[in-house]
């Protein structure tokens, strides 16, 4: 049993809570597990929806090739940074929008690759996913501890984060889930490990306890799976590793504890 000690919601900054060599380590192994489920997907699988309503797999899998260029160079990140400031001010919107600017942002990585077919989908992840890593890796610790520019806004309550907490945390949780995603879509089977989707999700648990703070106890099932509590007479709950990931990520709907939302 793993016992979580929750750390303060609400606090000025959120913070990673795994170390940087461990958060490197789920960061590369998150992109060659994304490439290696593109070279699995057939050519009629590319056209399916998944549960992102707005994209089938081949544009969800532009945003994750899209958002790893982003993370490869400091000059990319800041090119799709100015055209998705561009695009806010042309939609009237404040230049720091936080949820807006993802959403524009996202939106930009799948309209510029459009023309990609599948196999160049594929292609230049494989080269792109090791760039990510090593650029993510290279960030400099001064850096990582600085605050993003734009707040983001969790169940309602705007917060900060430190640019490590997206470096180290957000993005690559944002590439596991939309490999889930593309699993679903496809019927694909998800590759799945304690010592790497295991660790994700620990980390995932870990900033859920903090945000609700009520005493619980939770066994996640699957190959990714494990059993934390912290204090007594609180919720019980038992269910599959994954789909508790899907539920804090609002993709199923969730109640009592489970309505609490961890970023994705």
């Amino acid at each position: 049993m793993h016992t979580t000690t929750p750390p303060h919601a609400g606090t000025a900054l959120r913070e990673p809570q795994l170390d940087h060599r461990t958060a490197m380590r789920l960061a590369a192994g998150e992109y060659d597990r994304f490439a290696e489920l593109l070279e699995s997907l057939t050519r009629e699988q590319w056209s399916r929806h998944t549960d992102c309503p707005a994209w089938d797999v081949r544009q969800l899998a532009s945003h994750v090739l899209g958002m790893a260029a982003y993370a490869s160079s400091i000059r990319e990140g800041r090119r799709q940074q100015r055209l998705a400031h561009k695009g806010l001010a042309q939609k009237g919107l404040a230049t720091h929008g936080g949820d807006e600017f993802i959403d524009v942002l996202t939106d930009l990585q799948v309209r510029e690759r459009a023309a990609l077919t599948p196999a160049q989908i594929t292609t230049q992840f494989h080269a792109i996913g090791p760039k990510a890593a090593k650029g993510r890796r290279r960030t400099p610790a001064i850096i990582r501890r600085r605050p993003m520019p734009e707040p983001q806004t969790i169940a309602g309550i705007s917060e900060r984060w430190t640019i490590g907490f997206v470096t180290e945390v957000i993005l690559t949780r944002d590439v596991w889930m939309h490999r889930v995603d593309l699993c679903r879509a496809t019927g694909r089977p998800l590759r799945l490990s304690a010592d790497h989707d295991g660790e994700l999700i620990a980390d995932v648990v870990l900033e859920w306890a903090g945000r609700h703070r009520q005493p619980f106890r939770l066994h996640l099932t699957g190959p990714a799976g494990g059993t934390w509590s912290s204090g007594a007479d609180g919720e019980t709950l038992e269910l599959d590793a994954v789909e508790f990931c899907r539920i804090l990520s609002e993709r199923k709907p969730g109640t009592g504890l489970l309505a609490t939302p961890v970023p994705f």
